[in-house]
C-alpha cells in the first residue's frame, strides 16, 4: 500500500484523492497491525479515500495522535465548525440511509458526540456510577457471573468445540452494565440482542433494535421514577447536577443505549483478541498461569498490542491549525489511529510483541482509552471485568486451546474494529 505524494501537504491535495488509499482497502482490512503500521512509516498524517470518495485525514504515530486526541480544535461535533465547512453531520448521514428522524436524537445525540460543555453536562450525569471506587466494590458480583459463564460452557460445546465470544467474553460485561444501569435479570438476554443491533450500520437491523430499546428504556425510567433504587437510571433521574438540572428522559435514554452497546462490546471483545493473542504465544500464557499478579499490567498490554478499536472517531478541525507537519484546514476529517500509534516503535521497544511483562511497574501508556475531556468514562469497569476475567478462565480451563489454526479464524471485516465472528477453543485442549 502507498500513500499519494502530496499526502500531508493541504486542502488542495485532499480535492485529488483518486489514487489516495481506500479505506476499506484490503491491506487494512485483513492485517490491520501491518497495513496501519505501514502507512505509519510512510508519513505521520495520511490521507485515505472514504466510500462516498471524500477524504479522511489519519493521523499515524504515537506523540501525534496523543496530541490530536487532547487538541480542543478537533471536535466532535459538526455543529461547531464554522462557516458552514462541516461534512455531513451523523443526523445526514442516517437521512440518507433511509433511517426515521424519530431515531435521531437517541442515537445522534450521544455524549461521544458532544463537545464541551454539553458533553460535560452529560459526562458528570454517569461519572460516579462509573468510578474506580464504585467498581471495585462491583468486583464479587463481576466474579459470579463471570463464574456463570464459565460453568455453562462446557454444556455449549458441540463435538468438544465451543465459541468463547457468544458464551464467554460476551455475557459477562453485558449483564455487569445491566447490572449497573437497572434492567432487571430476566430482560438481559434480549439486551444483547439490541446491543448487536445498536452498533450495527445496517438501516434494517438499527430501527429493529433501537425501537423496542427505547420503548423499554421510558418505560424502566417511569418505573424508577416512582421507585427508585441505587442504579443508574436511578441516579440519572432523580440527582440533579450542580446547577440544579436533570438529565431529559431523551438524554437519559440515549445515555444508557450508548453504555450498553459500547461498554460491553468493547470489553468482550478485547477479552477475545487477548484469549487469541495468549493462545497463539504459550510463553506469555504460562507467566500469567504461573503469575496471577502479572494479569492487571497484562491487561494494558492487550490493550496496547489487540484493543478492539483501531482507531478514534471521526473528528472535525474548527479552526486551522498544524499538526505533525501537517496544516489542517477547517471542516477536514480527522482520525488518529490508535492501533498504529500504540505499535509505534518510536515509543515502544519491540512494538510488534505480545510482552505481559512490559508495564510492569511503570505507567501504560498506550492509547486505547483516548485522552483529555473523552477519556474513556468506562476505562475502570472496563480493566476490572477483564481482570477477573482472564483469573477465572486460567483457573478453570489451563489447558485451552484453539480448534482452528489461526489463520483461519473469521473477523469482521472493518476498518475501525477489529472483532472475531466466534472464537472456537477445546476447553480440554483437545483431549
Amino acid at each position: 500500500m502507498t500513500i499519494s505524494a502530496d499526502a500531508g501537504k493541504g486542502k488542495a491535495a485532499a480535492d485529488e484523492s483518486a489514487e489516495d488509499p481506500y479505506f476499506m482497502a484490503p491491506e487494512i482490512i485483513n492485517d490491520p497491525y501491518q497495513g496501519y503500521g505501514r502507512l505509519r512509516e510512510q508519513a505521520p498524517v495520511v490521507r485515505v479515500r472514504l466510500p462516498d470518495g471524500s477524504a479522511l485525514w489519519l493521523i499515524t504515530r504515537y506523540d501525534d495522535v496523543r496530541a490530536f486526541l487532547k487538541d480542543p480544535r478537533f471536535v466532535h461535533d459538526t455543529d461547531n465548525v464554522p462557516d458552514g465547512l462541516a461534512p455531513p453531520s451523523l443526523a445526514e448521514l442516517m437521512k440518507q440511509a433511509g433511517i426515521n428522524e424519530d431515531l435521531y436524537p437517541y442515537i445522534c445525540d450521544m455524549m461521544a458526540d458532544r463537545d464541551p460543555p454539553r458533553h460535560t453536562r452529560l459526562r458528570k450525569a454517569v461519572f460516579h456510577a462509573l468510578a474506580p471506587a464504585r467498581v471495585q466494590a462491583m468486583r464479587p458480583r463481576m466474579e459470579e457471573l463471570i463464574n456463570d459463564s464459565l460453568d455453562a460452557l462446557p454444556s455449549h460445546a458441540d463435538d468438544g468445540v465451543v465459541d468463547l465470544v457468544e458464551h464467554w467474553a460476551q455475557p459477562m460485561p453485558v449483564g455487569m452494565i445491566c447490572e449497573l444501569v437497572g434492567v432487571p435479570l430476566e430482560d438481559r438476554p434480549i439486551w444483547r440482542e439490541w446491543a448487536h443491533g445498536l452498533m450495527s450500520h445496517d438501516p434494517n437491523a438499527l430501527p429493529a433494535a433501537a425501537y423496542p430499546a427505547i420503548e423499554y428504556l421510558h418505560g424502566l425510567i417511569e418505573r424508577r421514577r416512582a421507585e427508585p433504587t441505587d442504579d443508574l437510571i436511578s441516579v440519572m433521574v432523580h440527582a440533579p447536577n450542580e446547577n440544579g438540572e436533570r438529565l431529559t428522559d431523551v438524554e437519559t435514554v440515549g445515555m444508557v443505549m450508548a453504555l450498553v452497546t459500547g461498554s460491553h462490546e468493547n470489553t468482550a471483545h478485547l477479552v477475545a483478541n487477548a484469549t487469541v493473542g495468549l493462545l497463539t504465544h504459550p510463553d506469555q500464557m504460562a507467566l500469567l498461569r504461573d503469575d496471577r499478579s502479572l494479569i492487571p499490567d497484562a491487561i494494558h498490554e492487550f490493550q496496547r498490542w489487540c484493543s478492539p478499536p483501531l482507531r478514534t472517531r471521526m473528528r472535525y478541525v474548527s479552526k486551522e491549525l498544524e499538526l505533525a507537519g501537517h496544516r489542517f484546514h477547517v471542516g477536514d476529517q480527522v482520525s488518529g489511529v490508535l492501533v498504529s500509534a500504540n505499535r509505534d516503535p518510536r515509543k515502544f521497544t519491540d512494538p510488534e510483541r505480545l510482552d505481559v511483562t512490559r508495564f510492569r511497574g511503570q505507567q501504560a501508556e498506550h492509547l486505547s482509552f483516548g485522552q483529555g475531556v473523552h477519556y474513556c468514562i468506562g476505562a475502570a469497569l472496563g480493566l476490572n471485568e477483564a481482570e477477573i476475567a482472564f483469573n477465572a478462565l486460567l483457573d478453570r480451563y489451563p489447558d485451552l486451546t484453539l480448534a482452528v489454526p489461526e489463520e483461519d479464524l473469521p473477523w469482521i471485516p472493518h476498518p475501525g474494529l477489529r472483532r472475531l465472528v466466534r472464537l472456537p477453543v477445546r476447553l480440554d485442549g483437545g483431549n
